[in-house]
């Protein structure tokens, strides 16, 4: 089933090549825009601090500030309650309010329907798909296997007090989805333990105090470089390809797909930005560019190298084309999973 988001990634990155532009040499990115900014930006975080949103939108901050691609500040605040309502919420009641955007993760889905808090993608402006994080499979480094194969006939001969524990972000939400579907293909359980953010998750794992996670690459390559966490699978349609050595010789590009190894699960996760509802066309346009330019740069290059990001980038119609599909798509797999609100 989750063969369908990959899809919709697939046409996504078939349907759009992105071209990128570098800001200008002599004047600032912002000069001349039909409209800028008048003052400070609020760039929200509907997560915690130290997740994949939350590291993603502070070094946004960093590159629009060095860069000098904004006349006004951009100031990164988490607004994590209610997994991220708490955003999305203030977002929506922002109406025509362009000095707000918000990054979204997969919660813009989940969090609605396991909640039923009344916002939607709908209720905001669109404006880019910055990129789509990857899940992977991490355990601790010291665990008695090295490969999914292992990982699941221990899983599978797990019971009682040694019952394996899935720590996952938040409870309802993408990991928490994936521990589900690994549920449903294996037909074994899990004790989901939620923490608020993947930093967490990666520490308690480190800690031996869960068995697995499904953390994305950037919330746990620290501590897989530390030889803390090893990586079993990526739940992906394709592998890595990001082939600079991690840890013992090993990149991203080595790790397998968990449905090449086994277990036959695809999911990748939103990284894009919506606005206010009523925002114009040129305010819209505005920030399409901005990003535009932060794509452009080296430091972006290198942080999607670093969290082994898919790099798709979509704006416009087909962004929100992909939002449809993908609101779809999640609300199948939350009512098989049963976390749908009643």
């Amino acid at each position: 089933m989750h063969s369908a988001i990959a899809k919709i990634v697939r046409r996504g990155a078939a349907a759009l090549a992105v071209t990128t532009a570098l800001a200008p040499a002599v004047m600032p990115s912002w000069a001349h825009a039909a409209w800028e900014p008048t003052k400070t930006v609020e760039f929200i975080v509907p997560a915690g601090t130290g997740g994949g949103a939350d590291q993603m939108a502070r070094m946004i901050q960093g590159i629009v500030q060095k860069n000098n691609l904004m006349s006004q500040p951009l100031v990164v605040i988490n607004k994590s309650g209610g997994a991220g309502a708490e955003g999305f919420l203030d977002v929506k009641g922002s109406n025509r309010n362009p000095h707000k955007i918000i990054i979204s993760l997969s919660n813009l889905f989940t969090t609605p329907l396991a909640t039923g808090v009344p916002f939607s993608w709908k209720d905001m402006t669109p404006v880019s798909m910055l990129a789509l994080d990857e899940f992977v499979l991490w355990v601790n480094a010291k665990a008695p296997y090295d490969d999914v194969k292992g990982f699941l006939a221990a899983l599978k001969a797990a019971s009682g007090d040694q019952t394996f524990k899935m720590g996952g972000t938040g409870s309802k939400q993408e990991d928490q989805i994936i521990t589900a579907a690994i549920e449903q293909k294996t037909g074994a359980k899990f004790i989901y333990v939620p923490y608020k953010g993947g930093g967490d998750v990666a520490a308690q794992l480190v800690g031996g105090h869960v068995t697995a996670s499904v953390n994305n690459p950037i919330e746990a390559v620290s501590q897989w470089r530390a030889g803390e966490l090893k990586p079993l699978c990526v739940f992906d349609y394709q592998r890595l390809p990001y082939k600079e050595p991690i840890a013992n010789g090993k990149s991203w590009a080595d790790i397998p797909t968990c449905k090449e190894s086994g277990l036959d699960i695809e999911y990748l996760m939103l990284r894009g930005i919506l606005m206010p509802p009523n925002a114009s066309k040129d305010q819209v346009d505005y920030f399409v560019e901005l990003f535009k330019k932060v794509r452009a740069t080296p430091e972006w290059q290198e942080f999607m190298q670093k969290g082994a990001f898919n790099t798709t980038a979509l704006s416009g119609p087909e962004y929100s084309a992909w939002l449809t599909k993908a609101e779809a798509t999640h609300k199948d797999l939350m009512e098989k999973a049963g976390f749908v609100a009643k």
